[in-house]
């Protein structure tokens, strides 16, 4: 992969992102003539990883000058940023908004892998992990496993073999380089979940969907370093619905209407999803059979052909409609009901409603819920599966942002939780102890509430005492094996395995 000055200075001014190039003293909106053929081999955001040919990104609030100032010593001659800095041996390419910039010269340089791939975008403070499963189970069957994808969970660019990304949406230089490497690999679709943080600091600028999906949307990451506000964070989310090619609505979402009316301002075509019947046109539903495992699909847009019976091996009537938006926007980009029906079936997500049983016969629900609604969904459905047992809930909060949910796992553990025992998850620069009982401060009920840090130690006492028709839920860590402990990733050992380690010692 390459890129000229030429084509950067092309694709800057056609966005309107170009301010100046400085070299030495001159300042000039033409290229400096000894740049005039010069490529770029590489692009990177991290000054520790750059030489003569590589096109420098100075981004991010805590970027330093030294750290472009190394980078020149290492032989680094250009550069892009928002504002001119102090190295004169160095051309600046000084733009209005550098996030914006590196998405642009991201595109260009890896050649538009978006343009060579069926790009579907899943957007909800809830589910987005598991409608990406769905739709990823669903396609592989239609694509003979030919489908990438970007999850929370885990990645895929070859459609089999996965790794963790540490952003549910990447850096868009990351995310091009990923596209990039998924067409190499003859993927044909591409799925991803698209944060809110993706459209509030650009790392989707001017990236188009085939298929947009906006499952759901609920307060959430609301914090000074996230959004500040439910109106920041819903306006950011609502962004996709305008970057889509075709839309998938949730009926019962909150704000649906205002989802509704965006489509329409913006002249994006919308389906409508739901659990009941309605006179809307375009209007897809189900139905759920007595069998919490299986569910139907009416769907009343002629080029959709996937009525029928349906199959899940996960739990809960929220995963219906996850598999429901997934059955759509895998049959927009070419999934037969067959393919929907089989993939369905087939989907397993890790950490998602992983079920162990404790030596005394207790159920242990280990599960991925890490906000309001996610937590309030998953504990009513295990509640209502154990209606003579006790709900024994193992949950923390993360450090440093989504303030917000220390609340709310408080208000639905005095709903529904018999037994709290609080713990680490994720703390960051915070002392876990103090989101403990930050968390149990706003716990209203009368049940025994314990505060153990050690997470490995909390699971343990969950499950020493428990009893036989008890269930156990270990919320928020799914299968993630580490914690994040100040700007370190830490191994860990993962809420599934310490449950199994502990049950068959």
């Amino acid at each position: 992969m390459t890129i000229s000055l030429k084509k950067i200075r092309e694709c800057l001014l056609k966005e309107h992102l170009l301010k100046e190039f400085i070299a030495a003293d001159s300042w000039s909106l033409d290229l400096p003539a000894s740049f005039q053929d010069k490529p770029f081999t590489a692009l990177s955001y991290d000054s520790r990883t750059v030489d003569a040919d590589t096109l420098f990104f100075c981004k991010g609030m805590n970027f330093k000058s030294v750290y472009l100032e190394k980078a020149v010593t290492a032989g680094l001659e250009v550069y892009v940023a928002e504002q001119p800095y102090d190295v004169p041996a160095a051309l600046g390419i000084i733009v209005t908004d550098i996030k914006k910039a590196m998405a642009v010269l991201s595109m260009a340089f890896y050649d538009y892998p978006q343009n060579k791939l069926k790009l579907i975008g899943f957007t909800g403070t809830k589910g987005k992990t598991t409608a990406a499963y769905f739709t990823k189970f669903i396609l592989d069957q239609a694509t003979n496993k030919k489908t990438a994808m970007l999850s929370t969970m885990n990645s895929t660019l070859d459609g089999q073999t996965f790794f963790k990304s540490h952003l549910t949406t990447p850096e868009s230089l990351d995310l091009y380089r990923m596209m990039a490497e998924a067409v190499q690999n003859n993927m044909t679709h591409f799925i991803m979940e698209v944060s809110s943080q993706a459209y509030k600091t650009n790392r989707v600028y001017g990236l188009f969907f085939d298929v947009g999906i906006f499952l759901n949307i609920t307060p959430d990451h609301i914090s000074p370093i996230e959004h500040p506000t439910f109106d920041d964070y819903f306006y950011c989310k609502r962004q996709l619905i305008k970057h889509a090619k075709t839309i998938i609505l949730n009926h019962e979402s909150d704000h649906f209407q205002l989802l509704k009316e965006t489509a329409e301002l913006h002249d994006v075509p919308y389906i409508v999803y739901g659990s009941h019947s309605s006179a809307d046109t375009d209007y897809i539903y189900q139905t759920s059979a007595d069998d919490s495992l299986a569910f139907s699909i009416e769907a009343t847009v002629d080029s959709l052909a996937i009525s029928g019976e349906y199959h899940l091996r996960l739990g809960g009537d929220f995963n219906k409609g996850n598999a429901l938006s997934a059955a759509l926007a895998s049959a927009l980009v070419g999934a037969s009901r067959n393919d929907c029906q089989q993939g369905i079936k087939e989907t397993t997500v890790p950490g998602r409603m992983e079920l162990l049983t404790n030596k005394n016969g207790a159920k242990i629900y280990v599960d991925y819920a890490h906000n309001y609604d996610s937590l309030k969904n998953l504990l009513t459905f295990v509640k209502a599966e154990h209606p003579n047992g006790r709900l024994l809930v193992v949950i923390g909060s993360t450090g440093n942002k989504a303030i917000s949910r220390r609340k709310d796992f408080g208000i639905v553990l005095s709903e529904l939780a018999d037994v709290a025992i609080l713990t680490t998850d994720d703390p960051a620069d915070e002392d876990p102890i103090t989101i403990c009982e930050e968390i149990q401060s706003y716990i209203t009920a009368d049940i025994p509430v314990e505060i153990v840090a050690d997470r490995t130690e909390a699971i343990a006492a969950a499950l020493a005492m428990s009893k036989t028709e008890d269930a156990v839920v270990l919320a928020g860590k799914g299968a993630d094996l580490y914690q994040k402990v100040g700007g370190e990733d830490t191994p860990y050992e993962g809420d599934f395995y310490i449950a199994e380690r502990l049950i068959l010692a």
